[in-house]
């Protein structure tokens, strides 16, 4: 692995080798040396969590970052395009983080410069250092990646996690339920991906049917800034909302997961039940970042 773009670039080796790298950094039995190390941290859109996630994972290897927020104060403001900021930038930094608007844009970078591009987020594509991360959860919680029952919820069509974490699990005999608004259905091309690989999947109206089945319930919020129609979103804001009392008769291993942030679509009443793992998942991404970055710069 020279790039981490999308899920459909690494293999099921890839996976189990990150997961039980991310393991053994987790545990300390892997100290992984980065002094020296500088990471361009490029996010043309806002984040909380994988920004400073990823900062997290350089500062406690002991390396370091330089972050670029928004183009207001840089250069892309006087019109220079995308391929000049990422060559300049590749001169500076050994590996670039980047989350940008535009499907496609991570790839691009990691055709234009020399050194390691980690796609943080394109658009409603991609987003696969999240879905390595819940996967990375859902083997700790559940204690194998392999047959499990996995509800997605939500916005499924333009919620990038779940398109690469639909893809990522293909490999381990999942079945899926999936259960969102009628027009942000799971995209046409990710299904065709999964029938052909075999896996089965449903199309769920009546979430409260398939709860007692799930062993992981990962939840998505409604993706209002990729509404060109403000009152599209009005309309369906509000279609799934997970409560506690949705959750009497779940398996005893059942988890929900969400790659936050949430808006309302999981009630803070589910904080406090033993089902709710969404924080403990964003704890996760620090490892699995920190294993991503060792291997794709060659210090595994």
């Amino acid at each position: 692995m020279k790039n981490l773009i999308s899920m459909r670039d690494v293999s099921k080796d890839d996976v189990l080798r990150l997961i039980d790298l991310a393991g053994k950094i987790e545990r300390k039995e892997v100290v992984p040396e980065m002094s020296g190390v500088l990471a361009a941290l490029l996010f043309f859109e806002p984040s909380t969590r994988t920004h400073f996630s990823f900062d997290t994972a350089m500062k406690k290897l002991g390396g370091n970052t330089f972050s670029m927020t928004g183009t207001s104060t840089t250069s892309v403001k006087k019109g220079e395009t995308l391929r000049d900021t990422l060559m300049t930038i590749s001169m500076y930094a050994d590996l670039i983080i980047m989350r940008h608007k535009v499907e496609g844009a991570a790839r691009f970078a990691a055709e234009t410069v020399d050194i390691p591009v980690i796609n943080a987020g394109d658009g409603a594509n991609q987003h696969p250092t999240q879905a390595m991360l819940d996967m990375y959860s859902i083997q700790k919680t559940q204690g194998t990646l392999n047959d499990l029952k996995i509800g997605l919820v939500g916005d499924l069509r333009l919620g990038r996690t779940v398109h690469s974490l639909a893809q990522a699990m293909a490999d381990f005999n999942p079945t899926f339920y999936f259960t969102s608004p009628q027009h942000l259905q799971m995209p046409a091309a990710i299904k065709d991906d999964l029938t052909a690989k075999g896996v089965h999947y449903e199309e769920v109206d009546d979430l409260r049917e398939i709860i007692p089945e799930l062993d992981v319930m990962y939840v998505t919020r409604i993706q209002k800034e990729r509404f060109a129609v403000p009152e599209d979103y009005e309309k369906v804001k509000n279609s799934y909302i997970i409560r506690k009392s949705m959750l009497e008769n779940v398996k005893d291993n059942f988890k929900v997961l969400h790659p936050l942030p949430r808006v309302n679509e999981v009630s803070t009443d589910v904080d406090n039940t033993p089902y709710a793992y969404y924080f403990q998942q964003a704890r996760n991404g620090v490892f699995m970042r920190q294993a991503i970055i060792t291997t794709l710069l060659g210090k595994a």
